[in-house]
């Protein structure tokens, strides 16, 4: 398929058909990653967009560790553990 780069503000835009972002399940706003691979621009469907729950966060923090003596209590409002 082939499509036009065109002015958008500052920058340039390409539309993309719906078919294709349904394919991919892809939504108005959703975060998409841009690489640059060979030569080609890949559009990738963000999976940073997924919600992770505190304890995984904390799972993935490699920084000096501030709370010697923190517990996972249990949950007191609407966070996701």
């Amino acid at each position: 398929m082939e499509a036009r780069l065109q002015k958008w503000g500052n920058s340039n835009g390409i539309r993309i058909p719906n078919n294709i972002l349904k394919t991919l399940d892809i939504k108005t706003n959703d975060p998409v990653e841009l690489t640059v691979q060979d030569n080609q621009i890949i559009i990738k469907k963000s999976i940073k967009n997924k919600e992770i729950s505190l304890k995984e966060k904390f799972a993935k923090y490699k920084g000096p560790n501030l709370a010697k003596d923190f517990t996972w209590d249990e949950p007191k409002g609407n966070e996701l553990w």
